[in-house]
């Protein structure tokens, strides 16, 4: 059965920590395209914001229509700090998740991001998204929680297999209980982990019907779009097709792995989608990587895709969250012609290639990375695994060398990987303070195409989300989302 449904042109994509945060969602949303909210790491990036006092009150305004009063209070008792904590005093962490946490854990979870879809929402009738990596399990259920508390509207999802993502939301829609499979190594053959999370056990009564947000799972190949298509356990809605030129985390390249000069991974052919093959699936697809220009945009139109989803131009608008300095100056390196960005397949502890804007002082430079203490201390990208007592325990390939190694990982593997979540908070002016009073170094993504924005810059050296969607939509024959034709089984 079809629906009609105004599909957006432009999805301003779900890029790093805090870098897609309300603000810009709400820029691109007002305009009728998708703004997408990053929901990974939310709640640490929530507390740390409370911490600094609440600039203009956006956060306590949002939690008081948060639907569950009591979980507001707590937080705020506990992490709020009128006037904003000292610049050279530590923030207050969040527990690290694990399989299991508490309620006030979850809870805070559910909140940050029921508060960042809200103020995204604020005010207008656009769409809005979130988007959430798959890897990144454990706060994942309580976050799409969150987000469907406050009315989202698409839920995106890479960085793995996101199978059984649609069966949750339907489930979360229903106010029923969620389980997703639970990665862990070392499982026994036929032993099975899960990741649950019930609507019921947050309120006092039973718990209320949601609206389901539509779902996009985020892709490299057309093989996976059709395997996500027959064994997702609920409605897929559409897929972004991401090519290995986008931003932040990318697919390993298929086949043996090559490497270039650089010492970055090779794509072929075979890492491409094949445009046919999705046309066939029915559903809309967006193209994301190397997509953020008028021509490329009605490119894809013509091909049959739905539109583009565009990261790096919007990561340096001005409504974005990187700290305004790192944006000055990869703005004059782009103008300079000196910016670089490299794929860096040691970077992040998960495994997959990096992309990583080359800029001296950040942890990009190799003196900064070893300058570094290791310290694992939010904890998002650890993997789980089974260890000899039975028990579930974690470990991180950024973590200390001698801890890593203790857990039964081997040294090799730590060798330049970074400490993401870390260095992703300080790309946005909320790194953590150590006891030295040495401060996090950032470490921004970006992806190949940074160094082709100076056309869109024109000279400029800052610009807004509205300036990204007029030079985008300039070259389109129809620049306003188009009444199209959504199939999707169950509408």
């Amino acid at each position: 059965m079809s629906s009609a449904a105004a599909l957006p042109l432009v999805i301003q994509g779900g890029m790093g920590i805090g870098v897609s945060n309300w603000r810009l969602a709400r820029s691109v949303s007002r305009r009728g395209d998708l703004g997408v909210v990053a929901g990974t790491v939310l709640d640490s990036l929530f507390v740390r914001r409370l911490q600094d006092g609440d600039l203009g009150g956006h956060l306590r305004r949002a939690m008081e229509s948060f639907p569950i009063p009591e979980v507001s209070a707590a937080a705020l008792t506990k992490y709020f700090r009128p006037g904003g904590k000292a610049d050279d005093e530590p923030y207050v962490l969040l527990s690290m998740y694990r399989q299991t946490v508490d309620r006030m854990r979850d809870q805070v979870t559910m909140l940050a991001n029921f508060v960042e879809v809200h103020l995204a929402k604020e005010g207008h009738d656009g769409p809005v998204g979130i988007n959430l990596l798959t890897k990144v399990q454990m706060p994942n259920l309580a976050s799409l929680y969150g987000a469907m508390l406050a009315g989202v509207d698409y839920v995106l999802m890479g960085a793995g297999i996101p199978r059984e993502i649609p069966g949750a939301l339907d489930a979360f829609a229903k106010g029923l209980k969620a389980r997703l499979r639970f990665d862990v190594h070392g499982l026994d053959r036929g032993e099975t982990e899960y990741l649950d999370f019930d609507p019921a056990e947050h309120w006092d009564g039973e718990a209320p019907t949601l609206k389901r947000p539509k779902f996009l799972p985020i892709i490299s190949s057309d093989a996976l779009a059709r395997m996500l298509v027959r064994k997702a356990n609920g409605r897929v809605d559409g897929f972004v097709i991401e090519r290995p030129v986008a931003g932040g985390h990318n697919a390993p390249p298929r086949g043996a792995a090559r490497y270039n000069e650089r010492g970055e991974p090779v794509y072929g052919d075979r890492d491409e989608a094949d445009l046919a093959t999705m046309r066939e699936l029915g559903l809309p697809f967006w193209i994301a990587g190397g997509a953020g220009s008028p021509e490329r945009l009605q490119e894809v139109l013509d091909e049959g895709a739905a539109g583009i989803q565009v990261g790096t131009l919007f990561a340096y608008a001005d409504e974005s969250g990187i700290d305004r300095s790192l944006k000055d100056r990869v703005i004059r390196q782009v103008l300079s012609g000196e910016v670089d960005v490299v794929t860096d397949d040691r970077a992040s502890p998960t495994g997959f290639p990096f992309k990583v804007v080359q800029l001296e002082g950040t942890n990009a430079s190799r003196e900064s990375y070893e300058a570094r203490k290791r310290v694992c201390d939010l904890g998002y990208l650890r993997e789980a695994y089974k260890d000899d007592d039975g028990r579930i325990r974690y470990k991180c390939a950024s973590e200390p060398v001698k801890t890593y190694v203790k857990k039964g990982g081997r040294a090799e593997d730590t060798v330049g990987r970074k400490c993401l979540c870390n260095a992703l908070m300080a790309d946005i002016g909320h790194g953590q303070v150590r006891k030295d009073g040495s401060a996090e170094r950032p470490i921004l993504t970006s992806g190949d195409d940074l160094k082709n924005i100076g056309r869109f810059l024109d000279g400029r050296t800052r610009y807004d989300a509205g300036d990204v969607l007029d030079y985008l939509l300039s070259g389109v024959e129809q620049a306003t989302p188009r009444e199209r034709v959504m199939v999707a089984a169950g509408d």
